[in-house]
């Protein structure tokens, strides 16, 4: 799936805006034949939670409507009309002037359906009816109940399974773009590296209307000069000289494809691509043939007012913050994150595990990772949960449509599932093998390992190419206690022994920490201890060989269902949600910028 852009033979029409908006009691049917029956509006793209005095909306379980207009001018009515989503959460139904013309379930992948059979002449009403609900059916999972109020009306209730709220809404950009009736339908790219002849070659399959007589591709450098190009919808490309996309020091080259009819460009696209190497051996992560050191975080999409939505200043901030610390990578927890924030990493050398929906996968979610799961644990999370064709899709609509970003270097299959659990590996293993076969590079594959799956208890460790863990040793295990903390994590020994040739990481650790609580005492929650916390971990770090990365848990404090475990959120961020930073940035700051290379660690 391509990226919306305006090309010489594109335009781009951005709905943005106020839109009408109001929720679904269900007391009377709306008559989508009809204007929407209100006047209040919200903001697009955001989640609309948050733009509410009100905390029945705010709270509010089930169904939204929004609602737009909007007109096509006379020259484009000859074109092909695409209304595309960036993302629609959770499950959408579209009307245009009354007539449905699509519905996707997913609330975190784009989805667009043509719509010039739906158009009028002149203005266009376009109505979308949401839905934020969740159960064991979907990704994320949530536990959802219904029961009746006094007057017998329907009252929905879902129960986050994650630890994080459930904002929802039109949450990215919604967008029309036009092409000519014969247009390029998608770019696959594909770059392979030699590294000690400095050359490239680079594979692209162009798929297109089949109305081309001629199918042209350029390679263009920075500066758009062109390197090399040649004719044909499959076809590989040499480049010599190549300059290397490299973490924090990004160089894309630009893929401009032509479709040609009768001697004439008829469409024409560019696709901005990076060339390096990905490769996991002998216990390392290698970029380009260097071992790469993770450092970074796990993050939300999550910000004041616009809640789970689209922010690109907040996203151009979080990179700018990212990199004064020396930080090369993210994970995209929980959900894949916008496109333009993909972009965003592309250009500037960010480097990101790239996660599914897949969040909540199982039965027993809390914040009691005591209990530790005995060989042949069993409980009913892979006989109560039916997320498999929920999986499926993800999987095939993120690698559709983060394929050709150089910044997406591994893909994170699921975080937190009851791995530990019987009946996990005959969940995981179509998956596993669905992603590989999908992706035409080829990248490592993994998941966050909970704390419940262990070298002894984990079904499915030998799915991936990278172990992940996801650990909290001295905050949810032996709160406070820093120095059986450090003694702890001899299960990465362990992991090291029995999978020598797999990398090892943390994507998640941290301490909740409340900005301006202090203690000379090292009481948990002030910044203190969350120093101290941050310093203990780096030191079990460097004392393991294949460990090749620390993505702490969490770059900003965020918005958490409420329950008596969290105040305002989550507050395990080392900045506050506002990006103020908290004292321990400066020592991880000093820890990050010490290891050489812009992340390429030495061993």
């Amino acid at each position: 799936m391509l990226y919306p852009i305006a090309t010489p033979t594109r335009a781009l029409l951005d709905l943005s805006g106020l839109w009408k908006f109001m929720i679904d009691e269900e007391l009377t049917p709306i008559d989508v034949n009809k204007p929407l029956p209100t006047e209040d509006v919200i903001s697009v793209p955001a989640s609309f939670n948050d733009q509410t005095a009100s905390q029945k909306i705010r709270d509010h379980s089930g169904y939204v409507w929004y609602e737009t207009n909007f007109e096509i001018a006379k020259p484009l009515r000859s074109q092909r009309l695409v209304l595309r989503f960036g993302s629609a959460t959770h499950e959408a139904w579209v009307y245009l002037n009354g007539q449905e013309i699509t519905h996707h379930k997913g609330g975190f992948t784009p989805f667009e359906v043509e719509i010039n059979d739906y158009l009028q002449d002149s203005n266009n009403r376009l109505t979308v009816k949401l839905s934020n609900l969740l159960d064991y059916s979907t990704l994320p999972v949530g536990h959802y109940s219904e029961s009746k109020d006094e007057n017998g009306h329907i009252v929905r209730k879902v129960d986050e399974n994650f630890d994080f709220f459930n904002y929802a809404g039109l949450q990215r950009p919604v967008k029309i773009y036009s092409t000519p009736q014969a247009h390029i339908d998608d770019i696959v790219i594909v770059p392979s590296v030699d590294l000690a002849d400095h050359s490239a070659s680079v594979h692209t399959t162009v798929k297109s209307s089949d109305d081309f007589d001629e199918i042209h591709v350029a390679i263009l450098d920075q500066a758009g000069k062109v390197v090399t190009s040649g004719t044909g919808e499959d076809q590989t490309l040499a480049i010599r000289d190549v300059k290397l996309w490299q973490p924090l020091n990004a160089y894309l080259y630009t893929a401009k494809v032509d479709g040609i009819q009768n001697g004439k460009v008829v469409d024409t696209y560019s696709e901005p691509f990076g060339v390096r190497k990905i490769e996991v051996k002998n216990g390392q992560f290698l970029i380009n043939g260097e071992p790469f050191y993770f450092k970074g975080f796990g993050k939300h999409e999550d910000t004041y007012v616009h809640g789970r939505g689209f922010n690109e200043p907040v996203n151009v901030l979080d990179i700018n913050l990212m990199k004064d610390m020396g930080a090369n990578s993210f994970r995209t927890s929980h959900y894949p994150y916008s496109e333009e924030m993909m972009r965003l990493c592309d250009r500037e050398g960010i480097v990101v595990i790239d996660e599914t929906t897949a969040v909540g996968l199982m039965v027993t979610f809390g914040f009691d990772v005591n209990m530790f799961a005995d060989d042949d644990y069993e409980d009913t999370t892979w006989k109560e949960l039916k997320t498999a064709e929920a999986h499926r899709q993800v999987i095939r609509e993120l690698i559709d449509r983060d394929k050709n970003h150089a910044s997406v270097v591994m893909w994170s299959i699921a975080n937190e599932a009851a791995t530990f659990s019987k009946g996990a590996h005959d969940y995981f293993k179509p998956l596993f093998d669905e992603a590989r076969e999908l992706d035409p590079q080829k990248r490592p594959c993994t998941y966050t390992s909970i704390m419940m799956a262990t070298p002894k208890t984990d079904e499915c460790i030998d799915l991936v190419d990278v172990i992940a863990l996801n650990r909290y040793y001295g905050w949810y295990i032996g709160n406070g206690d820093l120095k059986t903390a450090e003694t702890a994590p001899d299960e990465l020994k362990e992991y090291q022994k029995q999978y020598p040739d797999k990398p090892i990481m943390y994507t998640e650790y941290g301490a909740d920490t409340v900005a301006g609580l202090h203690s000379k005492y090292g009481e948990p929650f002030s910044e203190e201890f969350q120093e101290d916390y941050y310093r203990m971990s780096s030191k079990v770090f460097d004392e393991i060989p294949n460990f090749v990365g620390e993505q702490l848990w969490n770059f900003a404090d965020f918005q958490t269902k409420f329950g008596i475990q969290r105040v305002q959120g989550n507050k395990k961020g080392i900045f506050t949600r506002a990006r103020e930073p908290k004292m321990v940035v400066r020592y991880l700051k000093n820890r990050w910028t010490g290891i050489p290379n812009l992340g390429y660690k030495t061993k």
